[in-house]
C-alpha cells in the first residue's frame, strides 16, 4: 500500500482574488465542481492506497476535515505546522510520522493543488515507479512538456533502469525564455512536478546525510508535538527552530539515489490565471467564462464572476484575465498575470484586508460571511452545518440579535436555552454567556446583527468549545 502525503498548507496568492491566505487555492473550485484538494484525495484513493497523511496549517484544519468527508475520505493522520517552513520540513515530518508505523511503508509527497484530468493514468505512473522505490531509489515524476515553459523547474532524464524509470540525471532551475526553448527541443527534458515516491526510511535516510539539522530539529517538534480532536500538533516552540527549505534544494539535487518517470498525460500545477485560462473550457474565440460573466467579440480572455450578484461584461477584450468577486476585482493582461503576486504584496503593505481575507471566513461549525459593516453595527448571514454547535462565549463590546432564516437553531442565552425556528429571533445582550447550535438535519442560516462599540472577530470569551480552539479570533 502506497500512502498518499497530502501538502496543503501553501498560500497561492498568484490566484488572488480568489485565492487568498484565509482559504488558499487548494481549496476552491478553480476547475471543475469540486476543490483541488479533493480532487488530490480522489486521485490517490481505492485499490493500492492507503488512507492520506494531510499537512496543513492551523487555520485550514477544519476545512481539511469537512472536505475529505464530503468525498468521503478519512485521513490516517492531520499534522498541523504552526507554520509555513516550505516543503523540506514538511517532508520530514510526513515521513517520521509514517515510520511510526513502519518504516519501509512507501510514501507519496503529493501538492494538492495541482490538475490532473485522468488521474488513472497519473496512478499508473505512480505504479510504475513503486518497483524502484521498493529498492530505495526516491522516485520523482516528470511531466512531457509541451510548450517551453519558464514558470515550472525542469529534469533532465538519463538512462532507463526500469520500464518506465530513468536516472534522474540533473534539476535544472526555472529557465529564463531562450533556455526553456532549448530545454524543450530534448526530448530527455521534462517539467518537474514536485512529486516523490519513496518508503519512509529511504526519506528519513536522505534527510540524515544531506539536511541532518532539518531531520533532527523537525524530529524535536514531533516527539514534542501534542494530540488534540485528532490532529498532530507541531510543537510551536521547537517548529520556528527548524530551517526552513524546500525538498529540492535540501534533499532531491544532493541525493544519488532519484530516479524519474516520465508521465506523457495532462497536468498543471495551476500556478497562474493563465494556467486556469488554458485548463478552462474555452469557446471558439478562445474565451472561458464562468455563468455570471459574459465576452462580447473578445479573443483568448478569462473571465470569472465569483458572485451571483455580480454580472462581468467584457467588451472587446483581447488576452486579458478579469476575476471579480463581491469584495475584489482584478483585471490583468494575459501576459502580466504572474505579478498578481506582487499587487498582493502593495494590498498587504496598504492594509487592504482583501489581500489576505477572504469574503467567506470558514469555521469548524460552517461559515460566515459580512453583508454590511458601519460604524457601531455590522449585518453577517452565518450558516451553520447540521449537529455543530459555536463556543460558548461572550463579548464585551457588542450586543447581538440573532434572526433565523432557515432550519432550526437551539440557542443558550445564560441560563434559559429554547429552540429558535424559522422567521423567530433572539437577543443576546452584551456580556451575556451565549451559544448556537444546529440540532436538525440541514443547515441552519440566521442572520446576525451586531451592535456596539467595537466589532472584531477577537472580542470573543470562549468558555466551552466542541473544537478545543482555546482563545482568540479562530483558536
Amino acid at each position: 500500500m502506497i500512502t498518499p502525503i497530502l501538502l496543503c498548507g501553501g498560500s497561492g496568492t498568484r490566484l488572488w482574488p480568489l485565492s487568498r491566505k484565509s482559504f488558499p487555492k487548494q481549496f476552491t473550485d478553480l476547475v471543475g465542481d469540486e476543490s483541488l484538494f479533493e480532487a488530490s484525495a480522489r486521485r490517490f484513493s481505492g485499490v493500492g492506497f492507503a488512507e492520506p497523511v494531510v499537512i496543513t496549517g492551523n487555520d485550514f484544519r477544519f476545512i481539511v476535515t469537512e472536505q475529505l468527508e464530503r468525498v468521503g475520505i478519512p485521513p490516517a493522520g492531520i499534522l498541523i505546522e504552526p507554520e509555513g517552513r516550505n516543503t523540506a520540513p514538511a517532508a520530514a515530518a510526513a515521513a517520521l510520522f509514517a515510520a511510526r508505523s513502519d518504516p519501509s511503508a512507501l510514501i507519496l509527497l503529493v501538492p494538492s493543488d495541482h490538475a490532473v484530468p485522468d488521474p488513472g493514468a497519473f496512478r499508473a505512473a505512480v505504479e510504475a515507479g513503486r518497483g524502484a522505490a521498493e529498492n530505495g531509489q526516491i522516485v520523482t515524476f516528470g511531466i512531457a512538456p509541451t510548450r517551453a515553459e519558464t514558470g515550472y523547474g525542469w529534469l533532465e532524464a538519463g538512462e532507463e533502469t526500469a520500464p518506465g524509470v530513468h536516472r534522474l540525471t540533473k534539476f535544472i532551475e526555472k529557465p529564463d525564455a531562450a533556455r526553456a526553448e532549448i530545454l524543450f527541443a530534448d526530448a530527455n527534458n521534462l517539467w518537474n512536478a514536485g512529486v516523490f515516491l519513496a518508503s519512509a526510511q529511504t526519506i528519513i535516510a536522505a534527510f540524515r546525510d544531506h539536511a541532518p539539522a532539518i531531520l533532527d530539529a523537525v524530529q524535536a517538534a514531533l516527539d514534542a508535538g501534542t494530540v488534540d480532536l485528532g490532529f498532530t500538533r507541531l510543537d510551536e516552540d521547537l517548529w520556528a527552530k527548524v530551517p526552513e527549505d524546500s525538498i529540492d534544494y535540501a534533499v532531491m539535487e544532493r541525493a544519488g539515489n532519484v530516479s524519474v518517470v516520465r508521465f506523457e498525460g495532462h497536468w498543471s500545477d495551476l500556478g497562474g490565471w493563465e494556467s486556469v485560462w488554458l485548463e478552462s473550457p474555452r469557446d471558439e474565440n478562445g474565451n472561458a467564462s464562468t455563468d455570471h460573466a459574459t465576452a462580447f467579440d473578445c479573443e483568448n480572455t478569462l473571465l470569472r464572476s465569483e458572485s451571483d450578484e455580480i454580472e462581468l461584461v467584457g467588451i472587446g477584450l483581447k488576452n486579458t484575465v478579469a476575476i471579480a468577486m463581491r469584495d475584489a476585482v482584478m483585471v490583468a493582461d494575459m501576459s502580466e498575470a504572474q505579478n498578481v503576486k506582487k499587487a498582493v504584496s502593495v494590498l498587504r503593505d496598504r492594509g487592504a484586508k482583501q489581500a489576505q481575507h477572504f469574503p467567506v471566513d470558514h469555521r469548524p461549525w460552517g461559515w460566515f460571511e459580512t453583508l454590511v459593516l458601519a460604524d457601531r453595527f455590522q449585518v453577517k448571514r452565518i450558516h451553520v452545518h447540521p449537529g455543530a454547535a459555536l463556543s460558548l462565549q461572550s463579548h464585551h463590546h457588542r450586543a447581538e440579535h440573532w434572526i433565523v432564516v432557515s432550519g432550526t437553531a437551539k440557542v443558550t442565552v445564560d441560563e434559559e436555552v429554547k429552540l429558535v425556528t424559522e422567521n423567530q429571533s433572539v437577543y443576546i445582550p452584551l456580556g451575556a454567556t451565549h451559544r448556537m447550535e444546529n440540532p436538525g438535519k440541514v443547515p441552519m442560516v440566521l442572520i446576525e446583527v451586531q451592535t456596539g462599540a467595537y466589532l472584531g472577530e477577537d472580542d470573543i470569551i470562549r468558555y466551552e468549545d466542541v473544537y478545543a480552539r482555546g482563545q482568540g479570533a479562530k483558536g
